[in-house]
């Protein structure tokens, strides 16, 4: 049995991390500060579904602290997987501090334990398709330029590449980061697109659609995402320095009014949109090249929209009681 770290354990992609190491027979440290970003009875829920297993312990900390952190140097973790954020591009135009402790502190402090940790195989770690900026070529490839983020959240997430690389080169540590393209899915955020759209059109609210409606995006379904973390866990990177970075992806660029289309269908309810310009710091597309994943770590996704979307809306409905 490994003893696998998770931060942002109560978040989505965490929890669902969580719940697959578990289920496969590894022990899992859970990190979160739960904090207000967004309804914490969510998180708490996702919570209630690891804390009944012996296997899962909860720790309630924020990454940014140091002190709390490094008090786990003394245990034996074989790896951690870093997806503790704090997320969204928009509030990151009102918030910039918040995002430049929790992602670049935040990420400092992680590494540092990982330093100090004995026998740590692996340190994976969340970056985000917004490291692309406004890159026009597609698909976006991990080859790619990236210094020129549209948005300071965007800043961040590069910056924990260069941390990431940095600690590989200095000290050896085996260093993978993951750029995620729009996860969405059960238990995912209610900041994101799936989430927003589901509750305006059951409410018979207008939907914002920005850039005129001319918006595109790779989404990836939870399972997916979830199936590429622990494949990478699973393969330290290697390498003079040991480090790596992957794409992520459904491999499939969806215009957003088709993803709102499949919302409409699993609602069976119509959608009032209204056309709005872009806003300040989004990018009109994303689209994952995902060639190193596929090759590297046999990723492929297998989850459609047409199929991701009424699971969602089925989750979504139980839940909230629709």
């Amino acid at each position: 049995m490994s003893t696998i770290l998770v931060t942002g354990a109560a978040g989505f992609i965490g929890s669902n991390v969580s719940r697959a190491l578990l289920a496969r027979g590894d022990a899992v440290i859970g990190v979160d500060n739960l904090n207000d970003y967004y309804d914490v009875t969510l998180k708490d829920a996702r919570l209630a579904r690891l804390t009944s297993d012996k296997a899962f312990t909860f720790l309630k900390a924020n990454i940014a602290d140091k002190d709390a952190m490094l008090k786990l140097s003394d245990r034996p973790i074989d790896g951690i997987i870093h997806l503790a954020a704090q997320a969204g591009v928009r509030h990151s135009l009102t918030d910039p501090y918040t995002y430049v402790t929790s992602n670049v502190m935040g990420q400092t402090v992680m590494l540092e334990l990982a330093r100090k940790l004995k026998g740590l195989k692996h340190f994976v770690y969340a970056s985000s398709s917004s490291v692309y900026g406004g890159n026009t070529k597609m698909p976006f490839a991990v080859t790619d330029p990236v210094e020129q983020p549209n948005s300071l959240y965007a800043a961040t997430k590069r910056a924990t590449e260069l941390f990431g690389f940095a600690y590989a080169h200095l000290y050896g540590i085996p260093s993978t980061g993951l750029r995620f393209f729009t996860v969405y899915g059960p238990w995912g955020r209610p900041d994101m697109a799936a989430f927003i759209f589901a509750r305006q059109i059951i409410a018979g609210e207008p939907i914002k659609v920005f850039n005129r409606g001319e918006m595109w995006r790779d989404f990836t379904y939870i399972d997916d995402i979830v199936n590429g973390v622990v494949r990478v866990l699973d393969r330290p990177a290697t390498g003079t320095p040991p480090f790596k970075l992957y794409n992520l992806g459904n491999h499939k660029s969806e215009k957003l009014t088709d993803f709102i289309g499949e919302i409409e269908r699993a609602l069976q309810r119509k959608a009032r949109l209204q056309l709005e310009p872009m806003q300040p710091g989004d990018v009109p597309a994303t689209y994952a090249d995902i060639t190193e994943s596929q090759r590297d770590l046999g990723f492929e996704p297998a989850t459609p929209i047409s199929a991701g979307i009424p699971k969602f809306i089925d989750w979504y409905k139980d839940y909230y009681g629709v």
